[in-house]
Protein backbone atom coordinates (compact mmCIF):
# COMPACT_ATOMS: atom_id res chain seq x y z
CA UNK A 1 0.00 0.00 0.00
CA UNK A 2 1.22 3.37 -0.64
CA UNK A 3 1.34 6.37 1.45
CA UNK A 4 -0.72 9.00 0.72
CA UNK A 5 -0.38 12.82 -0.42
CA UNK A 6 -3.02 13.54 2.72
CA UNK A 7 -0.77 12.20 5.24
CA UNK A 8 2.68 13.62 3.99
CA UNK A 9 1.01 17.29 4.34
CA UNK A 10 0.40 15.58 7.64
CA UNK A 11 3.54 15.12 8.67
CA UNK A 12 5.24 18.30 7.07
CA UNK A 13 2.93 20.19 8.75
CA UNK A 14 4.29 18.71 12.22
CA UNK A 15 7.87 19.67 10.57
CA UNK A 16 7.07 22.93 9.59
CA UNK A 17 9.99 24.36 12.50
CA UNK A 18 12.06 21.67 11.38
CA UNK A 19 15.12 23.01 9.58
CA UNK A 20 14.93 22.84 5.71
CA UNK A 21 13.06 19.57 5.19
CA UNK A 22 12.90 17.92 1.88
CA UNK A 23 11.60 14.84 0.92
CA UNK A 24 11.85 12.34 -1.90
CA UNK A 25 8.88 9.95 -3.84
CA UNK A 26 10.11 6.91 -3.78
CA UNK A 27 8.20 3.87 -4.87
CA UNK A 28 4.89 5.00 -3.44
CA UNK A 29 6.65 6.03 -0.58
CA UNK A 30 8.16 9.65 1.02
CA UNK A 31 12.36 9.61 2.35
CA UNK A 32 12.29 12.68 4.61
CA UNK A 33 15.49 14.46 4.73
CA UNK A 34 16.31 17.41 7.03
CA UNK A 35 19.24 19.78 6.18
CA UNK A 36 19.90 17.33 3.05
CA UNK A 37 20.53 14.03 5.73
CA UNK A 38 17.72 11.41 5.61
CA UNK A 39 16.32 10.70 9.03
CA UNK A 40 13.06 8.39 8.24
CA UNK A 41 10.37 8.57 6.15
CA UNK A 42 6.24 8.15 5.61
CA UNK A 43 5.62 3.91 4.82
CA UNK A 44 2.15 2.97 4.20
CA UNK A 45 0.93 6.21 5.88
CA UNK A 46 3.47 5.93 8.85
CA UNK A 47 5.54 8.19 10.11
CA UNK A 48 8.93 6.47 10.92
CA UNK A 49 12.63 7.52 11.81
CA UNK A 50 15.77 5.76 11.34
CA UNK A 51 16.57 3.84 14.51
CA UNK A 52 19.29 6.37 16.59
CA UNK A 53 19.45 6.71 20.35
CA UNK A 54 18.32 10.22 19.64
CA UNK A 55 15.40 8.87 18.45
CA UNK A 56 14.48 5.72 20.79
CA UNK A 57 14.62 7.89 23.89
CA UNK A 58 11.85 9.44 22.12
CA UNK A 59 10.01 7.06 20.44
CA UNK A 60 10.77 3.47 21.12
CA UNK A 61 8.32 1.36 19.42
CA UNK A 62 9.35 -0.92 16.40
CA UNK A 63 8.38 -1.18 12.99
CA UNK A 64 9.39 -2.32 9.52
CA UNK A 65 8.78 0.07 7.11
CA UNK A 66 8.47 -2.90 4.48
CA UNK A 67 9.64 -6.75 4.10
CA UNK A 68 13.28 -7.10 4.55
CA UNK A 69 14.42 -3.74 6.01
CA UNK A 70 15.71 -2.74 9.34
CA UNK A 71 13.69 -1.90 11.85
CA UNK A 72 12.55 1.86 12.54
CA UNK A 73 10.89 4.06 15.20
CA UNK A 74 7.19 4.93 14.79
CA UNK A 75 5.99 8.38 15.52
CA UNK A 76 3.40 8.24 18.25
CA UNK A 77 2.95 11.87 18.92
CA UNK A 78 1.35 14.87 17.85
CA UNK A 79 3.48 17.22 19.34
CA UNK A 80 5.82 18.99 16.67
CA UNK A 81 8.15 20.57 19.52
CA UNK A 82 8.90 16.95 20.69
CA UNK A 83 9.04 15.67 17.20
CA UNK A 84 11.49 18.64 15.59
CA UNK A 85 13.61 18.07 18.99
CA UNK A 86 14.05 14.76 18.23
CA UNK A 87 15.09 14.95 14.73
CA UNK A 88 17.44 18.16 15.59
CA UNK A 89 19.18 15.75 18.02
CA UNK A 90 18.97 12.93 15.39
CA UNK A 91 20.95 14.82 12.55
CA UNK A 92 24.53 14.71 14.61
CA UNK A 93 24.17 10.50 14.67
CA UNK A 94 23.52 10.01 10.86
CA UNK A 95 25.27 10.09 8.18
CA UNK A 96 26.05 12.56 6.09
CA UNK A 97 24.97 12.90 2.60
CA UNK A 98 27.93 11.84 -0.16
CA UNK A 99 29.15 14.65 -2.11
CA UNK A 100 28.24 13.79 -5.94
CA UNK A 101 30.84 14.18 -8.48
CA UNK A 102 30.21 15.49 -11.92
Amino acid sequence: MASSEDYLEYVLDLLQDAPEITYKKMMGEYLLYSDGVLFGGIYDDRFLLKDVPAARGAFPQEQIPYEGAKAMLLVDSEDPALIVETIEAMISQLPKPKKTKR
